[in-house]
């Protein structure tokens, strides 16, 4: 009798160990990065827009005599698209990429669980490749924002959103999981538009995921995910390789879509100048045959105020050599610099080398 009450204290006690062993396993299963998944995942939208394409039709197979006479007729088609975007804001404001969203004639967001909204475009910035949308409603959940200046090369970094339209699937976000692979990243001017400072990331990136969060071991938004490198072969998915904006820059231009509706880049500087080429150093007795000349300074304007003078000699601008009024004004554009904002010079003057500092007016 007492060996049965032995034996059933132990099966009683083995199963008891069980559970709880088991109850540890499942505890040990949960992590950094599951954490910030379930954190940052109800925030996560799928982008679902009809978009107008323009297309040439041409019965001639572009023959160029035929098409002297007979020019290709311009026709519209509405076409479907999807992307991803995330909401950050309780009040329903969505950021995205412009990409996901040009030329849209109806943009639905669906958030996790399958609530569709219609989304109002708030405003657009196709420099930065942004966009803010506006959901109607309140009480939304949002996502934390972090700090892109602060990041550390080899972080956690977790892509989410709707690649290749998963989400229509069952209503939640596909998460990929990678590290912070680089920082500070600067493409320049890319068909219009501007990718400075980008971070990349080796999450799987693909197609649909555009306008979605980036966000670390925290579960707060580092950047938004915007393109990849495909490697070689067209159509190719991910291969290690994306990018994203920072959240740094993205939110300080949501803002001032939020505010204004646009993004006023209208900016004066106040001089005209031009190219210096070896023939005017020659006659001017200038010992240098690179830069800008300036050829007029306007009154009160920010040149002036600068104390920039005629025949100063422009040789960099933010510390890039320059060439051409043009090289200036890119060098602007490319540094997201506006109305009120302050641009380093280095001019010639009189056989010196002077820094100057010019503070941008309105146009």
């Amino acid at each position: 009798m007492m060996i049965k009450k032995y034996a059933l204290f132990f099966i009683v006690l083995l199963a008891w160990v069980g559970i709880l062993g088991q109850s540890n396993v499942d505890k040990s299963r949960k992590n950094a990065i599951t954490v910030a998944i379930e954190m940052a995942s109800p925030a996560v939208a799928s982008i679902n827009v009809t978009q107008v394409r323009r297309y040439s039709v041409n019965p001639f197979q572009r023959d160029p005599w035929f098409e002297y006479f007979f020019p290709p007729q311009i026709r519209q088609r509405e076409v479907k698209g999807s992307g991803s975007g995330v909401v950050i804001s309780p009040n329903g404001y969505v950021l995205t990429n412009n990409h996901v969203v040009e030329n849209a004639t109806t943009i639905i967001v669906q958030l996790p669980g399958g609530d569709e909204f219609n989304a109002e475009v708030v405003g657009v910035d196709m420099i930065t490749d942004l966009a803010l949308l506006k959901l109607d409603g309140s009480d939304f959940p949002f996502v934390n924002m972090g700090n892109s200046d602060d990041l550390i090369i080899g972080e956690w970094a977790i892509a989410l959103g709707n690649p290749f339209g998963l989400f229509d699937v069952n209503q939640q976000p596909t998460a990929t999981v990678g590290i912070i692979s680089g920082k500070d990243l600067d493409f320049g001017l890319q068909s219009g538009k501007v990718f400075q400072d980008m971070i990349q990331t080796d999450a799987a990136i693909n197609p649909g995921n555009s306008g979605g969060p980036l966000v670390n071991a925290n579960g707060e938004l580092i950047g938004i995910n915007t393109f990849i490198f495909t490697g070689s072969n067209v159509g190719q998915g991910s291969i290690g390789i994306g990018f994203a904006i920072p959240i740094n820059r993205a939110r300080r231009i949501a803002e001032e879509l939020k505010t204004k509706g646009r993004i006023e880049r209208d900016f004066s500087t106040g001089l005209r100048a031009q190219p210096l080429d070896r023939k005017t150093a020659l006659y001017l007795d200038i010992p240098i045959t690179e830069g800008v000349i300036v050829t007029h300074i306007m009154k009160n304007s920010p040149a002036e105020k600068a104390q920039l003078e005629y025949g100063d000699v422009i040789i960099a601008v933010e510390n890039e050599k320059v060439l051409s009024l043009e090289d200036i004004l890119e060098i602007i554009e490319i540094n997201d610099l506006r109305p009120g904002d302050k641009v380093k010079l280095r001019i010639w003057r009189d056989g010196r080398y002077f820094n100057k500092t010019l503070k941008l007016g309105k146009l």
